[in-house]
């Protein structure tokens, strides 16, 4: 694991945009991106990260604006998903001419889709976790509210407690899985541990109107292979509106047991489930 960071130009200027790196740099295979949701880091998709590396894929997580060890931006009304296709405009721009995949959790989903969806695309393969062409107004209502009530906390312990309760849906992860997403929401003051994010963020989201989104536009004009990941009791995701996603020529569904928005993409399984899909086009 090794970190990285390149400066991108915002409608306010220029900013550093942080990321953690998995796996040789001069590997044959497209390298891999990894696109965390609303409130997260980079580091969700460490162990996601490690097991691709492993078969031999360059794999880069970075942290959106105003997230982990990326810089904050000076204007809330710029924590949008255009402005993170822009971010990740320059970081594909890094990478060179040749072509990339794409994980995306949630908000990151959001944005791989966005991306896919241009003309002459550098995303081939498209893995969308738990996000999809319609999320419900109560999911975001949901997300608003933990948004909010995301604390300052005394201590690592306390840190794990707020982790697990905030995020249950993830389902029932090991410990160590527990721990580590604790250690990586959190950064040290003199006050305590605080959040990892611009509070900004949350402000902002919490403030928007709970309706529908409608996504269906954007989806339908991906065209790239992708593998749309549903836990099996997500209420941002709804069965239905994967199950018409499915239908698409160039679209895999696989529903993830025990877990809700979003499976973590942590244990072996998920991990195959995914390697398999981006080295191949399909699913064991």
């Amino acid at each position: 694991m090794r970190q990285g960071a390149l400066r991108w130009l915002s409608p306010a200027g220029f900013f550093r945009l942080a990321w953690t790196e998995w796996g040789s740099a001069h590997g044959d295979d497209p390298p891999i991106v990894c696109v965390h949701g609303l409130l997260r880091t980079g580091r969700d998709f460490d162990g996601l990260a490690a097991g691709l590396a492993s078969r031999g894929r360059r794999v880069l997580c970075p942290d959106m604006p105003g997230r982990g060890a990326s810089d904050r931006l000076p204007d809330p009304s710029l924590y949008r998903n255009d402005i993170y296709v822009a971010a990740c405009a320059h970081l594909l721009a890094h990478l060179g001419e040749g072509p990339v995949d794409w994980v995306g959790t949630s908000m990151g989903g959001i944005v791989g889709m966005m991306l896919a969806a241009q003309p002459n695309t550098p995303i081939r393969r498209l893995v969308l976790n738990d996000i999809g062409a319609s999320i419900p107004a109560v999911a975001i209502a949901r997300i608003a509210a933990y948004a909010q009530a995301f604390p300052s906390v005394a201590d690592l312990a306390e840190a794990e407690v707020v982790i697990r309760r905030l995020y249950a849906p993830f389902g029932d992860l090991p410990a160590e899985v527990w721990r580590h997403l604790a250690e990586t929401s959190f950064v040290a003051t003199e006050q305590g541990l605080r959040p990892h994010f611009d509070p900004a963020i949350a402000q902002a989201f919490a403030s928007m109107e709970a309706k529908d989104v409608d996504l269906s536009a954007l989806w339908a004009a991906v065209r790239v292979e992708t593998l749309i990941l549903r836990g099996e009791a997500s209420d941002v995701l709804p069965a239905e509106v994967a199950a018409r996603m499915a239908q698409a020529p160039h679209a895999r569904l696989v529903t993830i047991a025990g877990c809700g928005h979003a499976p973590a993409l942590w244990n072996t399984r998920e991990i195959a489930l995914v390697a398999c899909f981006l080295d191949h086009g399909h699913v064991p």
